[in-house]
């Protein structure tokens, strides 16, 4: 079956102001994440030369349409939407603060058994899961054994989609880290899935603490780190 290289959409004020976006229309990327889906294309485009890649396919929100498109020009073909790929419903979420949801009973639920959570208003992380699993599934079966597809999603839906094909539990998918514009390949055969790249980026820099990781005055010792 075909390598299937997963891109998240590159940053937008959503993402630097950490607000959920869900499915809002009209977010578009930034100017950084113009450059990011710029440096994306002009990677895959020349690493890939001798590889050439069969289709490029996307979620049809707007951020992630626009980080396809540098790709599409460079390889000279056409983005094809796909509802598959696009993101979790965050229902009445969608627009607010990670920041003010942090501070919700529920948050813990979300953190720690996503499997169970429901957003209001909005689907589950099952609902997501099940969506682009059969759509990245269906995409491969188009396909002959070596081409390489692209699909450029949003963070949770590649992550659930990580975490199934590696046979993990739903409620360990927010431990892989898949940051705007990062680049994640699998492999899929009838004998199972294989995880090429997860969060590949030339962007990449170790994150730095916040005041409540620093070691406190004197003691040596870091502050309890605070979920979100």
């Amino acid at each position: 079956m075909p390598i299937i290289v997963l891109i998240r959409h590159g940053e937008n004020e959503f993402v630097k102001k950490g607000r959920l976006a869900g499915r809002l229309p009209g977010v578009h990327l930034n100017d950084k994440g113009n450059a990011q889906a710029q440096v994306v294309a002009d990677f895959l485009s020349n690493k890939l030369a001798e590889v050439p890649i069969k289709a490029i396919y996307s979620s049809p929100l707007e951020r992630a349409m626009e980080t396809a498109a540098p790709l599409a020009k460079a390889l000279g073909v056409e983005v094809i939407q796909r509802h598959g790929l696009i993101e979790t419903d965050c229902g009445e979420w969608q627009g607010k603060t990670l920041k003010s949801l942090n501070r919700q009973k529920i948050w813990k639920v979300v953190q720690q058994t996503p499997s169970i959570f429901t957003f209001p208003g909005g689907e589950t992380f099952r609902d997501t899961q099940h969506r682009i699993v059969n759509e990245i599934q269906e995409l491969a079966n188009q396909h002959e054994p070596n081409d390489v597809i692209i699909c450029v999603s949003h963070s949770d839906p590649i992550r659930l989609a990580i975490a199934y094909f590696l046979g993990l539990s739903m409620d360990m998918f927010q431990r892989l880290i898949v940051a705007p514009a990062s680049i994640n390949v699998l492999t899929l055969s009838p004998h199972g899935a294989g995880l090429l790249a997860l969060n590949y980026s030339t962007e990449f820099a170790f994150p730095k603490p916040t005041d409540k990781e620093k070691p406190a005055s004197g003691n040596g010792k870091s502050e309890k780190m605070d979920k979100g």
